[in-house]
């Protein structure tokens, strides 16, 4: 175990490091099918993308550059309020929860009218990572392991469990891609110090080089499906017991112990294989008094310039307990916005959405819409029910169940 452990590292050095993204035609090898990595090529916007709150128009104007709010919606169907929000020019996307899954064809029935609401189709994500965190269940949807299941059968067969986590990608975003979903943030890559409850099982290991190996395997089973990533929460959750939901979360280490460990995924991993990045709000009072998400040493001195990442950076929540730090739910995001994230999320409160988009001015920049457009995957998917009977998808639930079954 020691030598295939230091062989791994020297994968991880050698490969996960230097070499970058995954080819740009991956071969997935059941039945020849492929999928672009990354999931699009950004390209520059024939338009301003210039936003302010006066601009808003309940009708679709054409060729809307996607704003930089996510925002989600209440039920099985839109309501005309709904459509009215995600006309705005401040929205860019929209976060699915489980309320809104009844079966696969009325979630990809929802996704459609979704993407109908503009004339550029609005970014579609979900909280789906496996274990406690799956939006998804039943009627059709298969019951994903944790990451820490992964992570503890690594210890016993390293090779599979690695080979199970891109089985496990595959089948996590050719289910939602199915369903007319685009993006799912995942994976967690937060170390287990076992301290953590909102943490917990959604971490792979303690190990960062084990949970850089977990990432990139199942990474590469999302990108067979066309699907992007998103590391999170940056630069780590994992050492401080507080819900960030709930509370306001301090971790009092020093930088030089967060970047030693917690950050290790991000910098081995990179951009683009990791298409996103969601800070924490989490407050490291000896780097900055502001939470990870509203600072621009995190945001921009570490993550951008020291670490090199140059995809979409969310925010968290903005009406979590961990952002209201930073005042009401405008201030909240305009300091997450100054601090260099590219798309805030506000969910669950369409009060506070729509007082949002009726008072925040914000210009974005090329390349931040680039970046967010990016996330899109570019190529279709096939439906749920030619998914069914799809050798690939198959081939990756056996595997994956036979695997974590043993």
């Amino acid at each position: 175990m020691f030598y295939l452990f230091n062989l791994y590292c020297q994968i991880l050095q050698g490969v996960l490091k230097s070499a970058g993204p995954l080819p740009y035609a991956v071969q997935s090898g059941k039945n020849g099918l492929t999928a672009d990595w990354p999931p699009n090529t950004p390209f520059n916007p024939p338009f301003n993308t210039s936003m302010k709150a006066s601009a808003h128009s309940s009708t679709q104007s054409s060729f809307l550059a996607p704003g930089p709010v996510m925002l989600d919606v209440a039920g099985h169907r839109l309501t005309q309020a709904e459509r009215d929000r995600l006309a705005h020019p401040l929205t860019g996307a929209v976060i699915l929860f489980a309320r809104n899954y009844e079966n696969p064809q009325q979630l990809a029935d929802l996704t459609a009218e979704i993407h109908a609401a503009r004339n550029e189709p609005l970014l579609i994500a979900v909280d789906h990572e496996g274990g406690r965190v799956q939006r998804f269940r039943d009627k059709g949807f298969t019951h994903l392991p944790s990451m820490q299941e992964l992570g503890r059968y690594w210890e016993r067969r390293p090779l599979e469990a690695m080979r199970a986590a891109t089985e496990m990608g595959y089948v996590l975003a050719a289910e939602l891609r199915a369903c007319g979903v685009d993006f799912s943030f995942a994976p967690v890559l937060d170390l287990d110090y076992g301290v953590s409850s909102v943490v917990g099982s959604r971490s792979f290991h303690r190990d960062p080089r084990v949970v850089a190996m977990l990432a990139r395997a199942l990474i590469q089973g999302l990108s067979l499906a066309g699907m992007g990533s998103c590391g999170k929460h940056f630069p780590g959750h994992g050492f401080v017991d507080a819900d960030s939901h709930v509370a306001i979360p301090v971790d009092e280490r020093e930088l030089e112990q967060i970047l030693s460990e917690d950050t290790m995924p991000y910098g081995w991993l990179g951009h683009p294989v990791l298409s996103a990045v969601m800070p924490a709000h989490v407050i490291y009072p000896k780097v900055d008094a502001s939470p990870a998400g509203f600072s621009q040493i995190w945001v921009q001195q570490i993550l951008r310039q020291r670490l090199h990442y140059d995809g979409v950076v969310f925010s968290d929540d903005l009406t979590m307990e961990g952002a209201s730090v930073a005042g009401d739910i405008t201030a909240r995001a305009q300091a997450a916005l100054h601090a260099g994230c590219d798309m805030v999320l506000v969910c669950n409160r369409p009060d506070l959405a729509d007082d949002l988009l009726a008072s925040l001015a914000v210009e974005q920049s090329p390349e931040s819409v680039a970046r967010i457009r990016a996330l899109k995957p570019t190529r279709p998917f096939m439906d749920w029910r030619t998914l069914q009977s799809d050798s690939r998808y198959q081939y990756a639930r056996d595997f994956r169940s036979q695997i974590l079954s043993e």
